[in-house]
């Protein structure tokens, strides 16, 4: 096949930013009004994990977006921001890239040179300036309240304090004052590839151009000797691994290591933080809603090494690997129905929050999920309601 010269410019004139959005499970805000701009959001009402701000909705040539920290981009950079959501191969990056945008453009997937020029621009954006932003340690006498209302102690705090930032993004207009930040690293140096924020009022973000692809917030309490590490507990959030760290603290000991993978992961992130312990067992304890569950299944077939498509429709998912192809009952674990269907080494464990909570969070803070009924039985109780309702047939 002729290789060609991509034209994301004409890509882009035919996939909007919300019809990405929406595909990684944001929702629209009607609270915030809809007009020259709309608000996505994702996560639930309790806790917003990120806020688009997108202008120009009625026309996704023009599309933008921006969050409250400051950051900012296209639709090519939300899809960079989530590649590894789309289960797409290429060679690098870019050519994955391309490939999402054409499937949702509904044209073919092409071989293609890149479009050098966009390449770079979009690369000189996308890179992470410690300049930016100024850090201070967490001073252990003088914790911030934000801990507190997220159920975490103050035994807890001091000891991930090593591992914890005040940071304050010196080119936010919007904002002067000072976010939680959790460092991001690659295990290769100590240097600071990034930050998972977090601040007052449910505001969740990331720095500007945090390496997301190889890095995350890694906690190892072993006190510097990663080959002494045992088991790497992954966490969807930083809040989320100190409140599992704290709930299970009786059953744990120092030769472990908790990570974040910022909610939605890479596979290099996962790659890298196994190399880092190369001894240890890694752990699922990701949240136990749909998405939860699909990065436990994407993890668990990185550790196996199991080629594994996974395809999430409204209510469940459907896994392909091996040559078969099966669906996914949400109303069982996840991994035990893959392991019906394909031969597991059980490399990975699993410590998930208890069924009644959405998160280890909200574990310690003593939130339960609202109640939620199957469809099929929902459709029930308004066909029965209807009958009711109905009176006699005449």
């Amino acid at each position: 096949m002729t290789d060609y010269k991509v034209n994301f410019k004409d890509l882009k004139s035919k996939v909007g930013i919300d019809d990405v959005a929406y595909t990684l499970g944001y929702r629209l805000d009607r609270k915030a009004g809809v007009g020259r701009y709309i608000e996505l959001v994702l996560g639930d009402g309790r806790e917003k994990r990120d806020t688009l701000i997108v202008c120009h909705p009625q026309d996704k040539a023009s599309q933008r977006f921006f969050r409250r920290d400051g950051s900012k981009g296209d639709v090519v950079t939300l899809i960079r921001e989530n590649l590894n959501a789309f289960n797409v191969s290429g060679k690098d990056e870019w050519q994955k890239i391309a490939k999402v945008l054409s499937r949702f453009a509904n044209m073919p997937e092409p071989e293609y040179r890149e479009d050098q020029e966009y390449v770079q621009s979009v690369r000189y954006h996308a890179t992470f300036d410690s300049s930016r932003y100024e850090v201070k340690p967490i001073n252990p006498d003088k914790i911030p309240a934000i801990f507190h209302q997220r159920g975490l102690s103050d035994e807890t705090v001091r000891t991930f304090a090593p591992f914890i930032r005040l940071i304050r993004d010196k080119k936010n207009e919007n904002f002067d004052g000072f976010n939680i930040g959790f460092p991001y690293t690659n295990g290769e140096n100590d240097q600071v590839r990034g930050y998972e924020l977090r601040g007052y009022g449910g505001y969740k973000s990331k720095a500007a151009g945090s390496d997301s692809s190889s890095s995350a917030w890694v906690a190892d309490l072993s006190g510097g000797y990663p080959n002494v590490v045992k088991s790497v507990f992954f966490c969807e959030s930083a809040f989320d691994a100190m409140a599992f760290y704290q709930w299970n603290r009786k059953q744990l000991t120092n030769e472990i290591a908790l990570v974040s993978l910022g909610g939605t992961f890479s596979d290099g992130q996962i790659r890298q933080v196994l190399n880092r312990f190369p001894g240890a067992r890694p752990f699922d304890c990701f949240d136990n809603d749909l998405p939860g569950r699909n990065y436990g299944l994407r993890m668990m077939a990185l550790v196996e090494n199991i080629p594994l498509k996974i395809n999430r429709t409204r209510d469940n998912l459907e896994v392909e690997a091996n040559g078969r192809s099966f669906r996914l009952d949400p109303e069982r674990p996840f991994q035990v129905q893959v392991k019906e269907h394909l031969s597991v080494r059980y490399d990975m464990g699993q410590w998930l929050p208890p069924k009644a909570f959405k998160d280890w969070n909200d574990c310690l803070l003593k939130k339960p999920m609202e109640m939620r009924l199957h469809p099929t039985k929902q459709d029930q109780i308004n066909n029965l309601a209807e009958r009711r309702n109905a009176g006699p047939k005449l």
